[in-house]
């Protein structure tokens, strides 16, 4: 009995470790989410790393979605009320569709503003694996300097988006 709850006692360690290693605040991106590409909107291949690059100096709202997901839906009505309070952040949207018509489609019907990307190969694919994505609607930003300052914030994490975008104003300020 004694050696049983022994081994429970490791698993449960050894599972707390690995669910809080993957949502770990990280300030960078790894090497790997940085070379994998995504698709712009005529589809041809833009490489992470270009995407931050452009936008260097401002700060970021990352919305991974998709337009199957019911969460990401529901996530649109408030997702737009705090782009409307922060107009002055870059908003991009990286859709895990897993056709560019659906992708296409979605932002139109939901009239989502801002700059569009959709992942290659989804969900499961390279870069969801290389920025630990692990839910839809998640949220990622990124300050001028180009520090990850939220690394996972998901649909019910609206107040916190808000101050994280409030702070950085103010720091600019």
């Amino acid at each position: 009995m004694k050696k049983m709850k022994n081994t429970i006692a490791i698993v449960l360690v050894f599972i707390t470790l690995s669910c809080s290693k993957s949502k770990a605040q990280k300030t960078a991106f790894s090497k790997e989410a940085l070379a994998e590409s995504v698709l712009n909107t005529d589809g041809s291949p833009i490489a992470f790393k270009k995407i931050l690059s452009q936008n260097k100096g401002k700060n970021v709202v990352i919305k991974i979605w998709a337009s199957w997901c019911r969460d990401c839906i529901k996530d649109i009505p408030k997702a737009k009320e705090i782009q409307a309070a922060h107009p002055d952040a870059t908003y991009i949207y990286i859709s895990m569709d897993d056709t560019a018509e659906k992708w296409k489609y979605g932002i139109e019907k939901y009239d989502l503003k801002g700059i569009h990307y959709m992942a290659k190969d989804q969900m499961k694919g390279v870069f969801a694996k290389a920025i630990d994505l692990d839910w839809i609607p998640r949220t990622i930003i990124i300050d001028k300097k180009g520090k990850i300052v939220v690394y996972r914030a998901i649909e019910t994490d609206f107040e916190k988006i808000n101050n994280t975008l409030s702070q950085l104003e103010n720091e600019n300020n």
